[in-house]
């Protein structure tokens, strides 16, 4: 960890027009959270001092999205020289490292930044120290350089030299294969000094950043390189490349929950939340969906096709195949909820069963409940949410409609397709379905009336055709 203070500018006011879309770029989500609080998430773990978020005009949105972070408007969109500068403004005067990073680019991990970091210190030497670097620049080796800028390094002592875009190379400088991410470090003092110096003097009439590198040069300065890999540093600048990131994402956390002692039958159809917390031993079968806010706890068992958002499983506990948790759903141990059924905002109590085909919302189902087939919830009366309490030990028939607000008693049983509006007492026995009714034969006299009807139809319908 760096022993200076640190800031972070984080430039995140581009249109993203290759999106396609009416949010801005940064706020498009990977792992259910926008790309850009990965970036602050990780700028956390390094314990950044300051940190600015550069955003574009009407963008009150992605304001809120990273608040109480500091943000700051750059109205002309001039390049990353003017985002910076624009930036540093809002910063004010800073003694220290100033990272310069993209919101675009999310999955950069705290172990290069910390190496970037590192690299600014100053290092001792066998004579003297070595004066830490001004400017730190982040390159990787991409698969197909293409048309990133590339890093020139002295074949001496491997200090950066400079940065070349792509379409100025000589053939010679094309064939480096390192690369510039674009994320770079600064001497807080210094870099006030260099994007004055900035000149829009070129093709595209923007101020660029990368110019600052041949300015410490001039002045005497030491400019270094710290390399990471080629999937952190992906840019998210299309649908596809959106896409693309998911899938990495997902990857590492397919491996971390393995890691962490989950087992995964089919990994690459789970899908995680940033936020989804695995414990050990649990089995997780394939086709399964983690939105956010999800907690499970040891020895839970989730079978096929489930999706599962907002909600905790206590150790134990089986879910599915085909059930899904809604936010607020609470699962104590050994709980079973089985296929087709769907929990919101509802506690499900130690060893309780709600095992198919059943809609439990903001209920309380008591410990060792069991739910039959077919119950329901009747929680919304059309203007508001209404709570049923179901008590230990209580047996629910099948087919079985709770009208909120209503109590079920503690061990009391429930005929199966009753409809209940008013409060079971504990250890009461309720049915209220109809009077069974049997006309004897009549289903054959039925049966000939129909096939007589049908004939005359027929008979009609030739004459006029």
């Amino acid at each position: 960890m760096s022993k200076k203070k640190t800031a972070a500018i984080v430039l995140a006011a581009g249109l993203g027009t290759r999106m396609k879309s009416d949010l801005p770029k940064v706020m498009h989500p990977i792992g259910g959270r926008p790309m850009i609080n990965h970036l602050l998430a990780t700028l956390d773990k390094i314990h950044v001092d300051e940190t600015v978020v550069v955003v574009g005009p009407d963008m009150a949105g992605l304001q809120a999205a990273v608040a109480p972070r500091k943000t700051a408007v750059q109205h002309d969109r001039a390049g990353t020289g003017d985002a910076v500068r624009v930036g540093m403004e809002a910063l004010g005067p800073f003694k220290g490292n100033v990272l310069i990073l993209f919101g675009d680019s999310p999955l950069i991990r705290e172990q290069t930044l910390n190496a970037m970091l590192e690299a600014r210190e100053t290092q001792p030497g066998q004579s003297a120290p070595t004066p830490a670097p001004t400017v730190v620049v982040l390159g990787f080796e991409p698969m197909e350089p293409g048309s990133y800028g590339r890093l020139v390094l002295d074949d001496e002592d491997g200090e950066l030299m400079e940065i070349v875009e792509a379409n100025d190379a000589t053939p010679e400088q094309r064939e480096i294969g390192l690369c510039n991410s674009g994320v770079m470090c600064f001497d807080g003092e210094l870099l006030p000094q260099f994007l004055s110096r900035l000149s829009n003097d070129n093709a595209k009439g923007e101020y660029y950043l990368t110019d600052c590198v041949g300015f410490a040069r001039e002045d005497g300065f030491r400019c270094a390189v710290v390399e990471g890999d080629e999937e952190e540093l992906i840019g998210v600048n299309s649908r596809v490349e959106l896409a693309q990131a998911e899938v990495i994402f997902q990857d590492a956390m397919r491996d971390k929950m393995m890691k962490g002692g989950a087992t995964l039958i089919d990994p690459s159809t789970v899908y995680f939340s940033f936020d989804t917390k695995i414990g050990r031993d649990v089995l997780i079968e394939p086709n399964v969906q983690f939105g956010p806010g999800v907690k499970i706890n040891d020895r839970v068992h989730i079978k096929g096709f489930c999706h599962i958002e907002g909600a905790t499983i206590a150790s134990g506990a089986t879910v599915g195949p085909f059930a899904r948790l809604r936010p607020g759903a609470n699962l104590g141990e050994d709980v079973k909820v089985g296929n087709f059924v769907e929990i919101k905002s509802a506690e499900i109590e130690q060893g309780a069963k709600v095992s198919h085909l059943s809609y439990i919302g903001d209920a309380r189902v008591g410990a060792d409940a069991n739910i039959g087939a077919g119950t329901i919830t009747c929680n919304y009366d059309g203007f508001l949410k209404h709570k049923t309490n179901i008590g230990a030990g209580a047996f629910i028939g099948s087919n079985t409609a709770l009208v909120a607000p209503v109590n079920v008693g503690a061990g009391a049983i429930v005929g199966a397709g009753s409809t209940l509006t008013q409060d079971v007492g504990a250890n009461d026995i309720v049915t209220t379905r109809a009077e069974q009714k049997s006309a004897h034969g009549a289903a054959e006299r039925f049966r000939d009336r129909k096939r007589a009807e049908k004939e005359q139809r027929q008979k009609e319908k030739s004459k006029k055709d």
